[in-house]
């Protein structure tokens, strides 16, 4: 018999309220995913933020976005490069017509090597994460198009609990994030973020939790 599954997750943010709700059915090796938001029942029953998904774990991801008539598509893959493992994403919104590859180079359980292309733009990102004694992460990342740097440390505070510290030089925004998982089968995340660009710096919250169910 499928195996089905069902999550909620709630999101305030300082300018916008949402609810998504995800239904998931296992059917072999593949699985079946819809999900809505809280505009497809505003107002009765609608189309509005629907989507409908397939996947099958570790190989492909096929997404359509009912409302608009747009799918994704998502190829995954794992190639051996001198006997480490690179982690291969490829993906095309046919909609916008954009298409990206992604891909991860394994060199330990501490250090991995990360490049994003965008094949319609020509930008490119790449990041070098590091993590010390499985709780200290540092992500430093550049991007070649705008010749700038992002960085992102973040520290597990327990098994449940990380707390995450971020800056992006391009736009000077500065972020904290606080995210503890399997609270009540789920996840609480609750961060805060300040543009140093702008003159009043008022800090931005956001708010989010998810609660999953097995139906």
């Amino acid at each position: 018999m499928p195996k089905s599954k069902a999550s909620l997750k709630a999101r305030y943010a300082s300018d916008k309220v949402g609810v998504v709700g995800t239904v998931a059915v296992d059917a072999g090796d593949f699985r079946l995913l819809a999900s809505a938001t809280d505009t497809t029942f505003v107002g009765g029953p609608s189309l509005n933020g629907l989507s409908l998904s397939v996947e099958k774990p570790g190989s492909f991801v096929i997404d359509y976005d009912v409302p608009k008539q747009d799918v994704l598509f998502q190829f995954m893959n794992t190639v051996r490069v001198l006997d480490k493992p690179l982690n291969l994403i490829y993906t095309h919104d046919k909609g916008v017509n954009q298409t990206a590859l992604n891909g991860t180079l394994v060199l330990d359980p501490a250090n991995k090597l990360s490049a994003n292309y965008m094949f319609d733009s020509g930008d490119c990102k790449l990041k070098y994460t590091y993590m010390h004694r499985a709780k200290s992460t540092f992500e430093p990342s550049y991007d070649i198009a705008q010749n700038s740097w992002d960085f992102t440390v973040s520290q597990r505070l327990s098994d449940e609990d990380i707390l995450r510290a971020s800056y992006q030089t391009s736009s000077r925004v500065l972020g904290l994030e606080w995210s503890r998982n399997s609270m009540l089968n789920g996840t609480l995340k609750i961060s805060a973020s300040v543009n140093l660009a702008e003159k009043q710096k008022e800090p931005k919250f956001c708010a989010e939790s998810s609660w999953n169910f097995d139906m």
